[in-house]
């Protein structure tokens, strides 16, 4: 058991290497092992290359034949962009397969390892599953709902203050706590703000790391009369990701031309009331593909959001510093609840500090109901 965790955990961290590169896809890496010997690993590099199963099978060459396979998640058993990794796995003669986790998937849901099983190979599963879902938990959300996992980042006071009085805001946290939060924009597929966070500070949502590696999320700005100038950075900047302006059906046709004229991609999201409808929203980013969302507004847009039930996960940076005043904004605007049983509820809460400053990151829910592992 020591050794399927050590290996697996090995292969767990060869899957992470590609984080915020594999959407919609999985992040799933694989170690084959032989005599006591890793003769080859490999992970899944992004959507519509070659599965982490083929690569380490390549890298292994005849070596694979009678060789442990450890993998993040079950191996699939469906044509798709690729040819299904089971057949692979049975051509190359392994003797024994060993996932962390089956998928949830339903095209695969079990029938990968049983596959395999009745291919005459020794399957085994559970083996560091936690880690395992944690690593993909945007993953099951998406492939099993059909929407994105969101989640939700703030930056406070101590006392719960966005900015002073007057509107000031940069900076509250330190120069640790942003490059965290640029690294959490290269991990998510995109970042959706507010109109009014255009109009007030015209930031230009890309990812900016210190090695210059970043990837830009896609731009979601939610807009409900399409009010975002043509020449805000979001629409003018390079950049390879592009902008999407959601607008309710009340927004002037004339505006909503100029911004694709901009070359703004213009929804338009169907939802009674005079904002966008966030839930909907959601529904339509998901049939976009679109697997996870940052979302990094104001005080409105987090309200909506909370109030919407569309948050997944929090990260929410606090600084030592006290601002005070009845007139400095809070993170969570609204109209907010009555009763405080009717509050959201962190769980699974995890606390790191990042220079001066601390990020709370927890869930929303108690991580819902179990993906069941197969029969074997």
């Amino acid at each position: 058991m020591d050794q399927d965790r050590f290996y697996m955990q090995m292969a767990l961290e060869l899957a992470a290497k590609a984080r915020g590169r594999t959407s919609p896809n999985p992040m799933v890496g694989a170690v084959l092992v032989k005599d006591g010997e890793v003769v080859g690993k490999g992970f899944h590099a992004k959507a519509g290359g070659a599965h982490a199963e083929v690569v380490a099978l390549v890298d292994a060459g005849d070596r694979a034949k009678d060789a442990t396979v450890y993998v993040t998640l079950e191996p699939c058993c469906h044509y798709g962009r690729t040819g299904p990794c089971t057949e692979a796995l049975k051509k190359a003669g392994v003797k024994r397969v060993v996932a962390a986790m089956m998928d949830p998937n339903p095209l695969v849901a079990g029938q990968g390892l049983n596959i395999l099983k009745d291919a005459g190979i020794e399957v085994k599963a559970g083996v560091l599953e936690k880690e395992a879902r944690e690593l993909n938990e945007v993953f099951i959300k998406y492939i099993t709902t059909k929407k994105p996992f969101v989640v939700l980042k703030a930056a406070t006071s101590l006392d719960g203050k966005i900015a002073t009085a007057n509107g000031e805001s940069k900076w509250i946290t330190s120069n640790e706590a942003r490059e965290y939060g640029h690294r959490l924009r290269d991990q998510y597929d995109a970042i959706l703000v507010g109109v009014n966070t255009v109009l007030t500070d015209n930031p230009s949502l890309t990812a900016r790391l210190p090695e210059g590696r970043g990837k830009d999320p896609i731009r979601i700005i939610v807009d409900s009369m399409a009010r975002t100038p043509t020449g805000s950075q979001v629409l003018t900047q390079d950049s390879a990701a592009h902008t999407i302006i959601a607008t309710s059906e009340r927004a002037p046709v004339e505006r909503r031309a100029s911004l694709m004229a901009a070359g703004a991609e213009v929804i338009v999201v169907p939802g009674e009331g005079p904002g966008v409808n966030l839930t909907k929203l959601m529904e339509i980013l998901g049939e976009k593909q679109i697997s996870s969302v940052l979302i990094e507004g104001g005080g409105k847009i987090c309200g909506s959001a909370f109030a919407a039930g569309i948050v997944d996960k929090v990260a929410w940076f606090i600084a030592p510093k006290i601002i005070g005043g009845d007139l400095a904004p809070g993170p969570v605007r609204g109209e907010g609840i009555k009763n405080l049983k009717d509050a959201t509820q962190i769980h699974d809460i995890s606390i790191q500090q990042l220079g001066t400053d601390f990020c709370i990151m927890g869930y929303t829910s108690k991580g819902g109901d179990k993906i069941s592992l197969p029969e074997l």
